[in-house]
This record gives structure tokens, sequence and C-alpha cells, in this order.
């Protein structure tokens, strides 16, 4: 791969992460207590490009890199992609930063995607859904998200239908919930989901036949 800046991601970035998984990878497989202090020393060069070009404490992102195990891959993101009979998309509002996205967040470990975009939504909105269709896979990096993130992240969408439960407003997570056409949409949680993202999703909506998107 080539240096430099990939689809709008800081260079600094793109260099920081490529570091820091080069060097969880060596830590991840290396027997020679000599290349171990090597690769210790190539992740200090990460945190300390990370914290010169972002807000965090470099003992913060020390902290972060250092939980980071194996062979470094992607995490996974779900977002449930819900509408209701009259076109509105299902947005909850995060008490997180007060804003709103789709209903999702990490899949753990055993959890199929449709499982895990189940509970998600389940758990964020009160609403049972059936996942019936894969719209996209993205790249959060590629994607206008804020903050960039220093760990490559997938994000995938399934578009749901509802099964049965209710708009519950009031969760560990969430504040709120509501539909919402698409020129009435409210302040998008940027890290979260993001404008263009909500209108590609709404694009699928009208056109049911388009395949799923992917970076």
């Amino acid at each position: 791969m080539e240096g430099g800046q990939t689809n709008g991601t800081p260079p600094w970035l793109d260099w920081a992460t490529r570091l820091q998984a080069i060097a969880q990878i060596g830590l991840a497989y290396t027997r020679d207590p000599y290349d171990r202090e090597r690769f210790e020393q190539v992740r200090a060069v990460a945190v300390e490009m990370m914290a010169a070009g972002s807000d965090a404490s470099g003992e913060r992102i020390a902290e972060l890199f250092a939980g980071e195990r194996g062979y470094a891959t992607p995490k996974v993101d779900v977002r449930g992609v819900v509408f209701d009979d009259a076109g509105r998309l299902l947005l909850v509002r995060e008490r997180e930063d007060g804003r709103w996205t789709l209903p999702g967040g990490w899949a753990d470990v055993l959890e199929s995607p449709r499982e895990a975009v189940v509970k998600e939504v389940r758990e964020e909105s009160g609403f049972e859904v059936r996942p019936v269709k894969l719209l996209a896979v993205l790249d959060y990096n590629r994607q206008a998200h804020e903050p960039p993130r220093a760990v490559s992240i997938y994000k995938v969408f399934l578009r749901c239908e509802i099964t049965g439960g209710g708009a519950r407003a009031d969760t560990l997570e969430t504040s709120d919930v509501g539909f919402f056409a698409e020129d009435a949409l409210p302040p998008l949680s940027l890290s979260r989901t993001t404008p263009a993202q909500t209108r590609r999703l709404f694009e699928h909506y009208r056109r049911p036949d388009l395949p799923a998107d992917f970076d």
C-alpha cells in the first residue's frame, strides 16, 4: 500500500493506523525479546503521531492501543436500517452526544450480523425487527465520520422490517426514538451516521433493486 491520503482520511491518521497494526501483529507473533522491544517502539511512534494530530492524550491513546491484541483486523459496527409505512427512517438519540443515529453498535463475539442487529435495534429503540437485506459494508475512515479513528472499522448496514415491539425512548445508551423523513432529519451523531449515508439509505428505500454498496 502506498502512503498518503485515503479518500479524505488525513495522511497522519493513515500512517499512525498502519504503524499500530504493524506493531500489534508483530507483538502477537514474535518470540524474540529484541523484536518485541522494536515493535513496542513502533507502537510508541504511532501513539505520538495520534496524540499530535488529535485532542486525545498520549496516555489515553497508549491505553487504547495496548488493548488491541492478536492479528490486527477491522472491528465490525452493525446498523439497523428501518423504515415505517410512511417511508420515514428510524433514528435513536444518543445520550453520549445528544445527536441522532441509526440504531446499532459493535457486533459481539459469537453473534452473526443478523443476531447483532436484531439485538441492537431492540435494545436501543424497543422495536423487534427481522433483517431482510444487506445494504452496505463501508469503511469508517472513508465515510467522513467525525472524529477519524486509529483502528479500522467496517460498518454493516442491514435493512430490517418491524415485526413487533414499540418505541422505547429511555435506555442506557439512547434517550429518544423517532422516525424522520429525508428532508427533516435531526442533527446526526457523525461518529455513527453521516448525512451521505442516510441519503443513500433513502435511495435504497426508493430503489429496492439496488445492489449492496461497499468501499
